[in-house]
């Protein structure tokens, strides 16, 4: 095991101390288990608060004081980075660790009235939509305090991010070993926060080491801890140490969040083997990063600032598959640091600037922060090849400009704004359009996931993590299986948007995986038509739903004070059911374990679902398995019967032109809690789907039925009716929209062969006309028409309201907005409707004209009764 002081050496922290600092005159902010004060490591402790409702300051645990030691111990054998920082100990943990957010309210308070400078957080948790946290800690960070935080120990799972180091104000830290290895249980990336319609974060921003650390026990002497509750405050030493460089009296006008967080990710160390969602952006340098800022002048920079195609494993995800030309768009969401202020704005809006004319193949739009508040905002970059260059190969290269301004300190002479431009610098590898057989695109949009809802765990089996909160992405849990598909050969894509909005001549399969959405009326009928006239390729793998086990899920939360029960099963069954209704295929409410074998291939069933219904021709794999689900043992206890029954867990299918697979469990393909894969399941499925290559083993003849699966209709499951779904979806009681993740011809549409929303919206480059020929749909192309259709779309609450009112001209207005009429019909009504509203109109004019005459001398009493109508 190496010694702390040999730590500190690695670090660079001597040649610093050599120079005098050592982190004097800084406020160091623990938000832990508190401290004792009598404790002879610490010669610092400037104040001890309680903010829990046990009557001590003392740290009973252990976990403060070991915090507090690596920061600033003095010990020999356990020295800190920084000293002679002073101590303040927020104690908001119990003996028992338990914590509420309205204690680190109150907390997060006092520490902004105390003017601390650095405050470390070895704790966090998933729930980023915790919003009084959340928008406390960008409180913290906008008064000017550089807070450091701890990514998390769900390592080595991907998506698993704790909040606040999540947050891009604040300093997410990750763990490694002394072989500069990431450490097993470090957390690793992305963020989840912008899921479905974006891509996530890059975090942690640094790595420290975090295995095998010295630090100060409870009472004295020192002890070895790993995690990354000890990575964190190794750099929010380091931190310290940087800020005493900076003399006191500077400052506030040169170190904020942004500019400690680019002197940090600029001079850290890119190690090689980890990718940017392990590292960030490398190991700390203490070093460097003092000679950043000992010359630092405000500015603004992008992070990371490049992004680079040829760079792999580091540029994992993007290394692994080339842009071509027809593909979703592919989103890189960089952080905009704003070392100029504490809120910042877009002056010039982001610009591509292509090396050469190949370049210009390349089409960006871009989504970002207009107010960069608190030192912080996103750069979103959505990236396709154009259609000349779908036989293009080779590489991109450019720069992403963009400049920001921030408004003058307080106190400065110069009252005009800070100016910075950012530069951000783009390799990419472009390859000709794979064909459609080797293209897959994955559903990403009908997942929910936690927070805010209870979507609770996909297996059962797993009793220490119940929500289901690791973002179901490709490139978070279902990582492994991205990368052995891309090894597989195939190109796959991410939807974050509804069904209408890709088209479905480009893909081989729609991979469908532990979805939990519903889907609109529109995705159903036009998914039916992928298939079944398009010859898309389905593939679906579902999870268990049961009410009755559901609802002996519920428990109390004390945090919330409230009671929380799922929102639905590990898969939204209920919605699934519908939206393969029209191919006759079914799931019911079993919750199956067990273990079973196709063709020597051995496979674990972890808490997935049967299927009750199947068309006759197909192939069904049946399994005996034991039903655990909580309807079951309540059958079985009335009836004295074991549990363990024959049950359809997949089934194979032609549809159409189209071809259908269907699993009752994703466990094996979602790395988090995985007992065994299944992607040679998967590479046979995507066979048949893709490809129509058929495994004989499961297109056996003994597999083979001759009619229809179809139990009963009390075995399908049906949808909860005591929990608001709507709160949580983005289908229910929401408008169907193509999002930014969508091709950018139908952003803010509804997508292919549906008419536009609103406007008629034109963007570069893509004239709305293309939005017909692409859709095809037999019609003409002209403009006026087109227009038509969208005056039709938009006015249907108008025309709706109109019928309402004439009565006798609801018939006429009802068959104008079915959604069968044909083109010509629509064209039609351009003027047949205004003409008969004129008709009515002059009708009721003249109607009116030979009451008035009538009425001339009963004025009076007309305009009370207008008054009183008016008062109502």
């Amino acid at each position: 095991m190496m010694q702390r002081s040999q730590v500190t050496s690695l670090f660079g922290a001597e040649r610093l101390w050599a120079k005098g600092f050592t982190g004097s005159q800084v406020k160091m902010a623990i938000f832990d288990t508190g401290i004792r004060a009598d404790h002879p490591h610490f010669r610092n402790i400037k104040e001890r608060t309680n903010w829990t409702n046990e009557d001590t300051l003392n740290d009973n645990l252990g976990h403060g004081t070991f915090v507090a030691g690596v920061i600033a111990g003095e010990a020999a054998e356990c020295l800190g980075f920084a000293p002679d920082t002073e101590i303040y100990a927020f104690r908001v943990f119990t003996d028992a660790q338990v914590s509420y957010t309205s204690w680190f309210l109150d907390a997060f308070n006092y520490a902004i009235a105390t003017n601390i400078d650095v405050l470390n957080l070895s704790i966090g948790g998933p729930d980023y939509l915790d919003l009084p946290f959340v928008e406390k800690v960008w409180e913290i960070t906008a008064n000017n305090i550089i807070m450091v935080s701890a990514i998390g120990n769900d390592g080595p799972l991907y998506g698993t991010l704790n909040n606040p180091a999540d947050q891009s104000d604040v300093i997410g830290v990750g763990g490694i070993d002394y072989n500069n290895h990431i450490a097993s249980f470090s957390s690793r990336g992305m963020t989840t926060w912008e899921i479905p319609h974006g891509y996530g974060r890059i975090k942690p921003d640094v790595v420290a080491y975090g295995r095998d650390i010295m630090g100060s026990k409870i009472s004295t002497g020192c002890k070895s801890l790993s995690g990354t509750s000890v990575a964190s405050p190794v750099v929010a030493g380091a931190v310290c140490l940087l800020v005493s460089v900076i003399p006191k009296d500077k400052r506030k006008a040169l170190l904020n969040p942004a500019s400690m967080k680019q002197a940090l990710v600029e001079g850290a160390t890119k190690l090689s083997g980890p990718n940017m969602y392990e590292q960030g952006a490398g190991r700390l340098d203490l070093w460097e990063s003092y000679e950043i800022l000992k010359n630092y002048q405000p500015r603004a920079s992008i992070f990371p600032s490049i992004l680079d195609y040829t760079d792999c494993p580091y540029s994992w995800p993007f290394c692994r598959q080339p842009l071509y030309a027809g593909a979703m768009p592919v989103i890189f969401n960089a952080t905009i640091l704003n070392g100029m202020g504490v809120i910042g704005y877009v002056k010039d809006p982001p610009a591509w600037h292509p090396f050469d004319e190949v370049g210009n193949l390349l089409s960006i739009h871009f989504t970002y922060s207009d107010v960069i508040w608190p030192w912080t905002g996103h750069l979103a970059l959505h990236m396709q090849i154009k259609d000349e260059g779908s036989q293009f190969s080779g590489v991109i290269e450019g720069n992403v400009t963009l400049t920001l301004s921030s408004p003058a300190p307080a106190g400065e002479r110069n009252l005009n704004p800070r100016i910075s431009t950012c530069v951000f610098y783009l390799k990419l590898k472009v390859i000709p359009t794979p064909p459609r057989s080797r293209r897959v695109l994955w559903d990403q949009y009908h997942n929910i996931k936690y927070p805010p809802g209870y979507i609770p765990r996909d297996s059962l089996d797993v009793r220490n993590d119940i929500l289901d909160w690791h973002g179901d992405h490709l490139h978070t849990n279902f990582h492994i299986m991205f990368n052995m598909l891309t090894d597989a050969g195939y190109y796959i894509e991410t939807l974050g948007s509804p069904f209408t909005c890709f088209e479905a001549s480009r893909y081989g399969t729609l991979l469908m995986v532990d979805l939990e959405e519903e889907y609109f009326a529109e995705e159903i009928g036009k998914l039916r038509d992928d298939v079944v006239n398009k010859g898309l390729g389905l593939a679906i793998f579902a999870e268990w739903y049961n009410v009755d086990s559901m609802v002996k899920m519920r428990f109390f939360d004390d945090n919330t004070r409230s009671w929380w029960t799922p929102i639905t099963g590990g898969a939204n069954i209920p919605a699934l059911n519908d939206l393969l209704a029209p191919l006759g295929i079914a799931f019911g409410d079993k919750i199956l374990n067990g273990d079973f074998s196709i063709n020597g291939e051995h496979s674990h069933y972890a808490s997935g679902t049967d299927i009750v219904r199947f068309p006759g021709g197909g192939y069904v794999h049946s399994f005996k398995f034991q039903d655990n689900s909580e309807s079951a043992a309540v059958q079985n206890r009335a009836q004295n019967t074991g549990t363990t029954k024959l049950s359809a867990i997949l089934g194979l299918a032609e549809a159409g032109r189209g071809r259908v697979a269907v699993y009752g469990d994703s466990n094996c393909l979602d790395s988090s809690h995985m007992v065994t894969n299944c992607y040679w399941l998967l590479r046979k499925i995507l066979d048949f789907t893709n490809r129509n290559i058929r495994d004989p083993v499961l297109f056996s003849e003994s597999a083979k039925i001759k009619y229809p699966i179809y139990e009963e209709e009390s075995r399908s499951p049906l949808r909860r009716t005591d929990v608001n779904f709507s709160q949580y979806s983005k289908v229910t009681g929401r408008d169907l929209v193509c999002h930014h993740d969508s091709r950018f011809e139908v952003w803010g549409t509804k997508g292919y062969g549906i008419q536009l929303m609103g406007r008629s919206r034109k963007l570069p480059g893509y004239p709305s006309m293309e939005l017909v020929s692409d859709s095809n749909i037999t019609t003409e192309s002209s403009g006026s028409r087109l227009d038509v259709l969208t005056m039709q779309k938009s006015g249907r609450n108008s025309i709706g309201a109109t019928a309402h009112r004439f009565g006798n001209s609801t018939d006429f207005l009802t068959f104008v907005n079915r959604d069968e009429v044909d083109v010509r019909m629509l064209m039609a009504s351009q003027w047949i409707i205004p003409l008969f509203l004129a008709v009515t109109c002059l009708l009721l004019f003249l109607s009116w004209g030979v009451r008035q005459k009538r009425r001339k001398r009963r004025r009076g009493s007309v305009s009370s009764r207008l008054t009183n109508l008016v008062s109502q």
